[in-house]
């Protein structure tokens, strides 16, 4: 029995040691597993058609005939949409465009060495920003609608984000081009993303309004979105391994290759910078915003009336409604040069101006005292047309006991007989009546029914006479008398 039990922990023991190789046996699979299936997940090199990718891009390279007439009418139509500020108007009009074509075309002649689809995407891409540059600029130039929209204004100043759009914007357009049976929805997508017309029409707009700040700001901006997309499908395409451009000469092969590479550097080079620069920018404006707010309007005895910040030139100038102390100067000067928050603005020149106290005060005071003359005056403006108000009922009150004596009397409402009358003969401008007596032996005495009445000066004489009938007919009628007289004002 002894023997038996100081054996059993040796049989544990084993039992344990052949578990481990099966434990790390299975976790071994179920990394294979992950692996394989995120393999399967995100690898798109054997979805890959590489001729086909080629002859379509290659295809819509040339610009010409109807390629040419698709983006002048595309790009009317893009104007249109930013002249009236319409954002569906202007997704219709990229949907539309043919810009794509040269900007693949020069990421893809770069990527496989191909100098002569290089220059033809070169050229057409030239031709199609003049084009497009010239029917915006015609456009605006010949349209009475000059004003500045929103949508024109988003044109003029790239962000960060626009150089992020043109980038993951680019690599989804070339990934969707290299799959076999392209993704149509993709392509639109990305024509709508990136937002290749609209920087177009915005420079077409600066050059027709005199408003060079505009037209290289859209120009820039359009330089970022195209820049960037021939990049990302220069990257795509040799991450892919595309097989390069052969030629004959193997001399003039690897002039090519060396040529291919240093243009795709030089690219790269001003992308960089330009991604480097359009950062600093944003993050500069971001902070400068966070800076206004948090240290300046979320203090109550600071009255700032406006700034005015420069990034090229470093400085921010700040404006205020009230006396700014030395004391609170070093505060602001101090949390701009070192505060974490602001690392952006350290090196930026700060200039403070304030207005001082007995300014403020005055204009304070002028303003409390203009605030209860005009609360005065409303309360005057109130009595008035109160009193108006009740002068109005008191009219029509005397005018109702009028008429109520007069119909006793067997005399005519006159109120309601010139308002029938208008009613029934449109072309009156005036009419009155009255009752005349008259003497013709001096001895006997008559009532006569008197109206004068003027016509529309455009009435006809025959139409006249005709409507002249038919007012003396209805009011013998009203009236309940046998003659009336109409006579002319």
């Amino acid at each position: 029995m002894e023997e038996n039990n100081l054996k059993s922990p040796a049989v544990g023991n084993g039992a344990t040691e052949q578990a481990e190789p099966v434990i790390n046996k299975d976790a071994e699979g179920i990394f294979i597993s992950i692996k394989k299936f995120l393999k399967e997940l995100l690898d798109f090199r054997d979805d890959t058609d590489r001729d086909a990718t080629i002859q379509a891009i290659k295809t819509d390279i040339p610009f010409k005939g109807a390629t040419a007439w698709i983006l002048i009418f595309a790009i009317f139509v893009a104007s249109i949409g930013l002249n009236v500020s319409s954002t569906a108007v202007v997704i219709g009009a990229m949907l539309i465009s043919p810009l794509m074509g040269p900007i693949l075309g020069v990421g893809m002649a770069l990527a496989i060495n191909d100098i002569d689809t290089l220059k033809r995407s070169l050229i057409s891409l030239v031709v199609m920003v003049f084009l497009s540059v010239l029917t915006a600029y015609l456009y605006f130039k010949l349209s009475p609608l000059t004003q500045l929209t929103p949508e024109l204004e988003a044109r003029t100043q790239p962000n960060i984000l626009d150089v992020f759009v043109a980038i993951f914007g680019g690599l989804a357009l070339i990934v969707a081009r290299t799959k076999k049976g392209t993704i149509a929805s993709v392509i639109f997508g990305v024509a709508i993303a990136t937002a290749l017309m609209p920087p177009l029409c915005t420079a077409g707009y600066g050059l027709a309004v005199g408003n060079l700040k505009f037209f290289f700001g859209a120009m820039y901006l359009f330089s970022i979105n195209t820049i960037f997309i021939a990049l990302s499908t220069f990257l795509v395409l040799k991450t892919l391994r595309f097989p390069m451009l052969k030629y004959a000469n193997s001399q003039r092969r690897r002039m090519i290759s060396r040529l291919a590479m240093l243009t795709a550097i030089v690219v790269m080079i001003p992308a960089g910078f330009t991604f480097w620069n359009v950062y600093n920018e944003t993050m500069f404006d971001v902070e400068l915003k966070r800076f206004i707010e948090v240290e300046i309007k979320s203090n109550d005895a600071l009255q700032l009336m406006h700034y005015e910040s420069d990034y090229t030139n470093k400085s921010l100038e700040l404006n205020f409604f009230n006396e700014i102390t030395e004391a609170t100067k070093k505060d602001l000067y101090n949390e701009l040069k070192n505060n974490p928050q602001y690392l952006n603005l350290k090196n930026v020149s700060l200039k403070i101006k304030g207005s001082d106290t007995k300014s403020y005060e005055l204009i304070s005071s002028a303003y409390q005292d203009a605030r209860i003359e005009l609360k005065e005056s409303k309360n005057i403006i109130a009595g008035l047309q109160k009193e108006i108000e009740e002068l109005q009922t008191e009219i029509v009150k005397l005018n109702e006991e009028i008429e109520h004596n007069n119909s006793q009397n067997n005399q005519v409402a006159f109120s309601s007989l010139s308002r029938d009358a208008k009613v029934r003969f449109s072309d009156l401008d005036y009419f009155s009546f009255a009752k005349v007596l008259e003497s013709k032996d001096f001895i006997k005495i008559d009532t006569l029914n008197v109206v004068t009445v003027k016509w529309h000066s455009k009435l006809k004489e025959s139409v006249l006479e005709k409507k002249e009938k038919e007012l003396n007919d209805w009011l013998k009628s009203e009236l309940k008398v046998k003659n009336v007289i109409i006579k002319h004002d």
